[in-house]
């Protein structure tokens, strides 16, 4: 008998003897983090950086693939018995010596995951991973002179890549509202300070909301700058009509946490919701034409799989089996019909509808 053989013998011999579970699921207690195992990470600290804010350090499995700067990682977390999922950027750079990566992630109101991992989170919490995805990235060479526009937690992506890199003319405009509630101030400061950084610094609580126009004026030579920003929509939807409104919008990338949702006009089908039906858990509730069903469901305590919650990972994606809902993005309306899937994330009720959840 072949050596070949004697293996699969043998594991077949361990799973009539471990079963119901499998031998894997065994492993999976002692090594959770082997080859071959479903892709996790230990959690080995969380670093407080604002009030709200705080750096996640996560040792990965070793199927980890690496990272771009810039890239997010989807991340599964188990709060209170139910799994969630979020997207997180990563914030360490490519090349860390002990083969951690980072996320930084600022608390959101009423969010399960931003608050059970910033103030709840301990080391040797395990968390799923998926593999890094995400194109809000530098060239492989890096441009002779870079412009980063955020705000808030914006700024997340973009501290990667300044980790990464080191760049011969970079200006980095962002908005906060107060001084205390920049993340990783310190740290940039100290760029400043050995002359790999030029930032000015908005604080909106005090100065208002950055009025694009005055980018002349905080940067004269914006317009000759490969520019990435990140942060609100508002911020995004000016910089993008201001960099075409200038003829040089091929200049300008944007990385948006949050889909641009389309405004529902006067006499939209769908504009007033209705009835969802999550008819796997057999619950209904009333939904408006405006909130996500992704939202609704989770609002309804109906178990909601989800990512990067704005339509680009299709971590969401679920059967509609009747009514219509409307896509948020474009105003779309998607009908039910045999093997119609959605996204939850970006989909509203248009009338009465049921999905399987």
């Amino acid at each position: 008998m072949t050596s070949t053989a004697l293996r699969s013998r043998a594991w077949k011999l361990l799973e009539m003897v471990t079963t119901p579970l499998l031998p894997s699921d065994y492993l999976d207690l002692v090594g959770p983090l082997r080859a071959g195992a479903d892709l996790r990470g230990r959690i080995e600290a969380v670093h407080p950086e604002t009030g709200d804010a705080a750096t996640v350090v996560i040792r990965p499995g070793r199927d980890w693939r690496g990272h771009t700067a810039g890239q997010y990682v989807r991340i599964g977390v188990d709060v209170d018995g139910t799994r969630l999922w979020r997207a997180y950027s990563i914030t360490s750079p490519t090349d860390r010596r002990d083969g951690r990566i980072t996320i930084t992630v600022k608390a959101v109101r009423d969010g399960k995951v931003s608050n059970h991992l910033i103030r709840r989170a301990a080391p040797g919490t395990l968390v799923r991973l998926e593999q890094p995805t995400g194109d809000f990235v530098l060239p492989l060479s890096a441009p002779a002179k870079v412009l980063f526009l955020t705000a808030g937690s914006g700024i997340t992506p973009v501290m990667g890549m300044l980790r990464d890199i080191d760049f011969d003319d970079v200006v980095m405009v962002h908005c906060a509202p107060k001084p205390q509630d920049v993340i990783f101030r310190g740290e940039l400061r100290d760029l400043v300070a050995v002359g790999k950084l030029r930032l000015t610094e908005v604080h909106t609580a005090a100065d208002g909301r950055l009025d694009i126009a005055r980018l002349g004026e905080l940067v004269p030579d914006w317009a000759e700058r490969e520019t990435w920003a990140c942060g609100p929509a508002g911020l995004l939807d000016a910089a993008e009509d201001h960099w075409a409104g200038h003829g040089v919008r091929e200049r300008l990338r944007t990385e948006r946490f949050r889909p641009v949702t389309a405004v529902a006009g006067e006499g939209c089908a769908g504009v007033d919701g209705g009835e969802v039906t999550f008819s796997t858990t057999g619950r209904t509730v009333a939904a408006d034409g405006a909130t996500p069903l992704l939202a609704v469901g989770e609002e309804a305590g109906v178990l909601m799989p989800s990512g990067c919650r704005m339509g680009i990972c299709f971590g969401c994606v679920t059967p509609l089996r009747a009514g219509a809902v409307r896509d948020l993005r474009t105003g779309e309306i998607t009908e039910a019909e045999p093997g119609v899937l959605i996204q939850t994330c970006v989909s509203a009720a248009a009338g009465p509808c049921d999905i399987e959840r």
